[in-house]
């Protein structure tokens, strides 16, 4: 009896690698993969940039807030956040530097804007224009604010 080998399939002879029509298939399920998980993973990276822009602001208005408390009033439009790292002009009770280092950019590499008094009733605003750099905007664009 003649000795051949099988495969699963039952040919005769051993398969020696993939053919065009599985590679195809595998490529195309992991297409329609990266079709689907890969807006919902670069949403969620415009979503944690407004999460840690919320949070820098959270920080930003802790440091005025502790101003405030020294000073006795809030920092000016014009001395903005210099005088959270610099005593200003006239500012007796000055206990700072309120912040270590010097405010970083927004995560969209923009600067951060400190206005006193704020809107809406605020004190003060500090607001990040999120990835457009303007005003108003929606999603990743929109404005994150104190």
């Amino acid at each position: 009896m003649r000795n051949s080998k099988r495969n699963v399939s039952g040919f005769g002879r051993a398969d020696k690698g993939f053919t065009l029509l599985e590679l195809l298939v595998v490529v195309a399920i992991i297409g329609m993969l990266a079709a689907y998980v890969g807006p919902k993973y670069f949403s969620s990276i415009g979503k944690s940039e407004q999460t840690v822009a919320k949070a820098q602001i959270e920080s930003f208005s802790k440091a005025v807030d502790l101003f405030r408390t020294d000073v006795g009033r809030f920092p000016t439009t014009a001395e903005g956040f210099n005088a959270l790292l610099e005593r200003p002009a006239g500012a007796t009770k000055w206990n700072g530097p309120y912040l270590q280092k010097a405010v970083p950019p927004d995560p969209w590499g923009k600067a951060y804007t400190y206005k006193s008094p704020g809107t809406k009733g605020r004190d003060y605003d500090i607001t990040s224009y999120g990835s457009d750099g303007q005003p108003g905007g929606t999603d990743t664009a929109a404005d994150v604010t104190n």
